[in-house]
């Protein structure tokens, strides 16, 4: 029977390697904002950008984060009583801050009885060098993992959706990260507005010459309140959404682009119903991992066949 690990590397097995216990992150929001918004770089964010899409009940600013860290852990104790956690800083730009205040927030998350490391959402222009010297530190006794939101790699489509930074800022980030020993990884979004098949699986060659750990992708979503649903009403041709069995063979193309160590960490993000305009599936993650790995099995696809070095 062939396993799931031989079609693609599975987040879950590359946490086995750190963990020899089950491990949930929970996501945080610790009240940070993003230079894109408070006028630093830009105003009103990226235009998909409704940081409401990824902060679940639990995670709301006015809690203080080991509260909402120990409603996390309430949240899922209850299927595995001896699982340990990941402080997951998540909502908007989690290294957007004084050094100081930053250090309390991350030293506040590891303070929390079974949180055993953490994981940093970030933009790739928000990280100092005199951050990165905390992070390399801390790194030395703990687990932790900078996740960077690339979105793309083309600098056409960064500025349509006022990401506010280049590809070569990205670049710039990952490198410095990894080069201190510190986990990487990156978050990209397949479909923005100009962005075609074709690109898309160029874009796996260029992202896997990165030095990231792992990789997250998801659909485009349209979101309630956001400036890119603005620019769909407007001029829909503009766009295009997947339907569900095109971004299952998009996403097979792409993995076979990738490099073959790369650990891949999701493939879809789930908006909430109230929110999200379209397209809306009605798929699970693990029903669409399942329908993924179905298809990779029928046409013999399997993460880096046609990767070129």
């Amino acid at each position: 029977m062939e396993t799931q690990s031989t079609l693609y590397k599975e987040f879950p097995l590359f946490l086995k390697r750190y963990f020899p216990y089950k491990v949930q992150k929970i996501s945080l929001n610790a009240g940070f904002t993003c230079p894109n918004r408070d006028g630093n770089k830009g105003y009103g964010g990226c235009t998909y950008c409704n940081n409401r899409t990824f902060n679940p009940d639990y995670c709301r600013t006015e809690k203080s984060i080991i509260r909402q860290l120990e409603e996390g852990k309430l949240f899922f104790a209850h299927k595995y009583p001896e699982m340990k956690y990941l402080a997951y800083f998540q909502a908007y730009t989690n290294t957007y801050g004084e050094l100081e205040e930053l250090k309390r927030k991350y030293e506040e998350a590891l303070s929390v009885d079974e949180v055993v490391g953490l994981v940093i959402g970030t933009r790739p222009d928000c990280m100092p060098d005199s951050l990165l010297n905390y992070l390399e530190e801390l790194n030395r006794h703990t687990f932790l993992l900078v996740e960077y939101g690339i979105e793309s790699t083309d600098d056409r489509t960064l500025g349509r959706i006022n990401r506010g930074h280049t590809f070569r800022v990205t670049v710039d980030a990952v490198e410095r990260t990894a080069s201190r020993g510190i986990l990487t990884g990156g978050h990209v979004i397949l479909g923005l507005p100009g962005e075609t098949h074709e690109n898309l699986v160029a874009q796996a060659g260029v992202l896997s010459r990165l030095p990231i750990d792992t990789l997250k992708m998801h659909q485009l979503q349209l979101i309630r309140g956001t400036r890119m649903a603005l620019e769909y009403e407007q001029h829909p041709e503009d766009f295009h959404l997947f339907g569900v069995e095109e971004y299952i063979d998009l996403v097979v193309d792409y993995i076979e682009h990738l490099r073959p160590d790369l650990v891949l960490e999701r493939f879809v993000s789930q908006s909430p119903k109230e929110l999200l305009i379209a397209p809306d599936w009605g798929l699970k993650n693990y029903e669409f991992n399942h329908r993924v790995q179905k298809r990779m099995k029928e046409l013999g696809a399997y993460q880096g066949k046609k990767y070129e070095i």
